[in-house]
């Protein structure tokens, strides 16, 4: 035992005449099994480096980026809602054009029509596999989703309700309220009245009577 005892002092003594003790001054620097990341490799700003094209380490934001934290949330765009209170958005907070609601037609038929359905209506192919439980989106009876302003939608893609689970990390920002604005096509196709028809286009309009039906007098 007192040889176990002698070879582990002679260790000791042995690794601290090679290594030194951490913390003493000398003139060389110390043998360093394990760095710690006490140095570690780093661009130091305003210095020459062959890494850019343009040979500084310094390099400026690329263009289009925003700072996280309180300004980049306090946007209609990102929330949905109105800055500084908690109300949400009447309408789409972005130009809708006809780029927009295509971009919002594919969006939609990816994400949201296995569930809801291509015409919204909540009788997406999930119904066939026990998920009877689907919101109308055109919502015939109480007409509740219609009247949600457009950013109460948008929270709802972004943090789910009730049985639907949040879409903010698989659904782009823009994308969001792209498929916010297809939505409200669809509801205008399956609601529309005949008022909100231009003037003008109405004399082109026929009307369709239901089969069985008198003839209008």
């Amino acid at each position: 035992m007192r040889y176990i005892f002698l070879v582990f002092g002679l260790s000791v003594v042995l690794v601290m005449a090679v290594a030194g003790k951490r913390g003493d001054l000398f003139k060389r620097a110390p043998i360093e099994v394990f760095f710690d990341m006490d140095r570690q490799p780093k661009l130091r700003p305003q210095t020459v480096n062959d890494f850019f094209k343009d040979g500084l380490s310094s390099q400026l934001l690329v263009p289009g980026t925003i700072a996280r934290g309180t300004p980049y949330e306090d946007t209609p765009v990102n929330t949905g809602r109105i800055p500084g209170t908690t109300n949400f958005v009447a309408a789409v907070p972005l130009p809708v054009t006809a780029e927009l609601m295509q971009r919002g037609r594919e969006r939609y038929t990816i994400y949201c029509a296995p569930c809801h359905g291509e015409q919204g209506d909540g009788k997406g192919i999930t119904t066939k596999f026990g998920m009877a439980v689907i919101g109308d989106l055109h919502d015939g009876v109480t007409r509740k989703v219609i009247q949600q302003p457009d950013g109460e939608l948008f929270n709802t893609i972004s943090n789910g309700k009730g049985l639907m689970n949040g879409y903010a990390a698989n659904v782009s920002i823009q994308d969001r309220w792209s498929i916010i604005a297809y939505v409200r096509a669809l509801q205008r196709s399956r609601l529309a009245s005949v008022e909100d028809v231009p003037a003008d286009e109405r004399a082109a309009l026929t009307k369709v009577m239901p089969p069985g039906a008198p003839p209008p007098k």
